[in-house]
């Protein structure tokens, strides 16, 4: 069988959606064992409208799309990111290592805004809720990434290594 053609975009898209589907589908589970389902979507797009200044999102219900909106095109935007650096590795693979560096930062970041925001806009988000979305969506992005780019791992050692060929 012919090797398919790989398409950053196509590809990232995906990824994209992978990410922003677990993220969604982790967070209805949380919620709705805690008894309050959606609440997670609802009360992050209440902070998007404060944000926008959008009074048009003022009910519960378009918070929620709203939010969800928002949430898929930003993880889309990161999927498309993730497949250029994952296709740029073929050629450069020490890209790699400075990927790793940005995941673990970016992560950090996060957490570091839940403790912040913890009391106030983001109460009843509990880091560990986030940490665990978080590695999921990772997790299935790279993991998609990894069998569409089976040589991904050759790269990778290559840039921890840091050897040349």
């Amino acid at each position: 069988m012919a090797e398919r053609q790989h398409n950053f975009l196509r590809e990232g898209i995906f990824a994209g959606f992978i990410g922003a589907t677990a993220i969604a589908v982790w967070f209805l589970i949380v919620d709705t064992i805690a008894g309050h389902p959606l609440y997670t979507p609802k009360l992050l797009g209440q902070g998007l409208a404060n944000v926008l200044g959008k009074t048009m999102m003022d009910s519960p219900a378009l918070q929620v799309i709203g939010y969800t909106i928002f949430h898929y095109a930003v993880f889309v935007i990161v999927g498309i990111v993730l497949t250029v650096i994952i296709h740029q590795a073929h050629r450069t693979p020490a890209i790699l290592a400075g990927l790793l560096m940005m995941f673990v930062a970016f992560e950090l970041g996060a957490y570091m805004i839940t403790g912040l925001f913890a009391e106030g806009p983001l109460k009843g988000l509990a880091w560990y809720q986030i940490f665990v979305a978080n590695l999921l969506a990772s997790l299935l992005m790279f993991w998609y990434l990894w069998k569409t780019h089976p040589q991904i791992g050759g790269h990778f050692r290559h840039a921890l290594e840091g050897t040349d060929d």
